[in-house]
């Protein structure tokens, strides 16, 4: 391992643990001033995580994996394996039978996962393994799942196992009522998504509503690895920005070192998903051997950890 490269992840991860640390203090101290009465006063993990970035003029990385891929302790595994090399905040899938904006590569991560028998309540564990490792967990979930489980019973589990927020890719402020207050009530951080098509008055209510940040794809349609980037994400975070949004991060085709250098230059966070999943499957799309499989992983989370976090240097 390259000693330099080393040290960074030790400084990263230790960094991490001390802003978790503070966060948690923040939480359990009291209420600061500013906030109106009925609103959870707890601070937003991911806000805070963005702010001192920003002092720092840096980027945050966040990494998907479906939770149960390629099973449930590999999984949890993987996920520790991704704060260990450099991502700021973990996106945990929660396995959807009908996951109509996924990808080819997450669509077979999931089947996997499904096939695993992995249910809602189980997903709390990587909550907890994400939140020791010193990552900041989220949970991305198709709304169905979280309206079967109960809006209220799932805010209070999920903030329970250390959850920071929940990003919800079928769910509109609009419809969100019922989530919207229990979000406030257990200080989780609502997630929304707004792409290139959506009007000035969609970004503005988005903006409105959403907590921790702002999910912006860089394209209509399914998420996947891309050879490119076109320039509608640049354009489409100065809109969400314009409309009221304090952070905004890209996600949907990001799959290379560059790509991701390239978004990290305008937007305040940067979403991984499908490059991180292929990196767990063979050629033919089969898990690979688990050492091999974690092997890659590391490899390719350090190497977008460092191209992310100083695009700006």
């Amino acid at each position: 391992m390259n000693r330099a490269r080393h040290s960074k992840r030790t400084e990263h991860r230790a960094t991490m643990r001390e802003f978790n640390e503070t966060i948690i203090e923040v939480e359990q101290d009291g209420t600061p001033s500013g906030q109106p009465l009925g609103i959870s006063h707890a601070a937003s993990r991911c806000g805070e995580l963005f702010a001192r970035y920003k002092e720092r003029n840096m980027p945050a990385f966040i990494g998907y994996l479906p939770f149960g891929f390629p099973d449930t302790e590999l999984s949890l595994e993987a996920f520790r394996t991704m704060v260990d090399n450099g991502v700021d905040i973990v996106e945990i899938g929660l396995p959807y039978s009908d996951p109509v904006m996924d990808g080819p590569v997450i669509q077979a991560a999931s089947q996997i996962a499904l096939r695993n028998g992995e249910r809602i309540a189980d997903v709390f564990r990587a909550v907890e393994t994400v939140a020791n490792a010193g990552g900041i967990p989220l949970i991305m979930s198709y709304w169905n799942l979280i309206f079967h489980y109960g809006v209220e019973r799932f805010a209070a589990d999920f903030a329970n196992a250390g959850g920071a927020g929940l990003i919800t890719p079928d769910l509109i402020p609009d419809e969100a009522g019922e989530w919207i207050e229990a979000s406030d009530r257990h200080g989780l951080d609502r997630i929304f998504l707004v792409s290139p098509d959506s009007t000035d008055e969609r970004l503005r209510i988005v903006a409105k509503n959403a907590r921790g940040f702002v999910y912006a794809a860089s394209r209509m349609g399914v998420t996947g690895e891309r050879d490119t980037i076109n320039a509608s994400p640049e354009r489409l975070v100065a809109r969400a920005r314009a409309a009221g949004a304090q952070n905004v991060c890209v996600g949907i085709g990001v799959s290379t070192p560059q790509q991701g250098a390239t978004v990290g230059q305008y937007a305040d966070g940067v979403i991984v998903g499908s490059a991180l999943v292929h990196t767990l499957l063979d050629d033919q799309g089969d898990v690979k051997d688990p050492v091999q499989g974690m092997g890659a992983l590391a490899n390719t989370t350090a190497s977008l950890a460092e191209a992310i976090h100083h695009c700006r240097l």
